[in-house]
């Protein structure tokens, strides 16, 4: 990203007859000639598919930091103890999502309010 020495205006990238040239659209300013580097997606930022997802981490220590509910069946095993904790994943004005792990089978599942 560069910007204009004459007006400070972010300059942006224009084919030219000389090839690619850093252009301001505010005063017409053109820089032709050196490298140009263009990123098309920033290395941290994560893809779309990514962000989709939800990460669910295993703990060793799991006990002490969910706390266990006895009032849901695991899908899996029927087994009638998990440990729970709730995430917001969808607006603000949305309810959260409650996530389950079977503390018998280990099977993580969730219910939405």
């Amino acid at each position: 990203m560069e910007f204009c020495p004459k007006c400070g205006s972010f300059m942006t990238t224009a084919r030219t007859s000389g090839g690619v040239a850093l252009v301001c659209k505010r005063c017409g300013y053109k820089k032709v000639g050196g490298t140009v580097e263009i990123k098309l997606r920033s290395p941290n930022r994560p893809t779309s598919r990514q962000r989709a997802g939800i990460l669910v981490e295993d703990s060793a220590e799991e006990s002490s930091v969910h706390p266990k509910s006895t009032d849901v069946v695991c899908p899996e095993c029927g087994n009638r103890e998990a440990y729970w904790w709730t995430v917001q994943t969808r607006s603000a004005d949305e309810p959260m999502t409650q996530f389950f792990r079977c503390t018998k089978c280990g099977h993580t599942w969730r219910e939405y309010s």
